[in-house]
């Protein structure tokens, strides 16, 4: 039986909040997450702390991918072995995660860190294009795969970097639709993303 934590018991009821705060996590979540905690060992809880803060004291922004990483630049941007004549374009860094296990790219990649969406109040402004915009005009990149994630935003933003890419002369192309629609790249298998990149076309808008 879960303890019964007062209004008074103001640590419980932050801790909550903070949890509340989480994509996909509600109230109600929140609460069995912080019970679960309060019944660990002290050792555990802590280490938990500390992972916390290990990744905001050593995760940083690779400043050509804008990918999450622990080195600047990271190791798909410093390595020799990709081609760099391509970039694939993902909308968060867990993509990339989803997009190596096909073992089927092997150029690099570039993380908007979300995706244009109006009712969510996420504007291009709020997306790493700029920064794509920069790699694109050193002239030194032929093809973009635009694998943001077959949904309304995701089909909304591959369009909007259409659009702002025709100018450089470079190859579009958007990833097979192997993808069912409204899924996410993160929970697609490895065949299917493997089958998805094999099929790429040129992008249409």
């Amino acid at each position: 039986m879960e303890p019964d934590f007062t209004p008074a018991a103001e640590p419980v009821a932050r801790l909550i909040g903070e949890f509340n705060k989480l994509p996909g996590v509600g109230p109600k979540t929140a609460q069995r997450f912080t019970y679960f905690l309060l019944k660990q060992p002290e050792e555990e809880v802590r280490a938990l702390a500390e992972a916390l803060l290990a990744i905001k004291d050593s995760i940083i922004t690779c400043s050509s991918c804008q990918n999450l990483v622990e080195t600047d630049p990271c190791p798909f941007c410093s390595s020799s072995e990709r081609d760099s004549s391509r970039i694939c374009v993902v909308e968060e860094p867990m993509d990339i995660l989803a997009l190596e296990r096909s073992r089927g790219y092997k150029g690099l990649y570039h993380v908007l860190h979300g995706a244009i969406s109006p009712m969510d109040g996420i504007g291009p402004e709020e997306l790493k294009i700029k920064e794509l915009i920069q790699r694109l005009q050193k002239g030194e990149v032929e093809e973009v795969i635009l694998a943001t994630n077959p949904n309304l935003e995701g089909e909304a933003t591959a369009m909007y970097l259409y659009r702002l890419m025709t100018p450089f002369g470079v190859r579009v192309t958007r990833l097979a639709r192997g993808l069912p629609m409204g899924g996410d790249l993160e929970y697609a298998d490895e065949v299917t993303l493997m089958q998805a990149l094999e099929g790429r076309r040129q992008f249409q808008p």
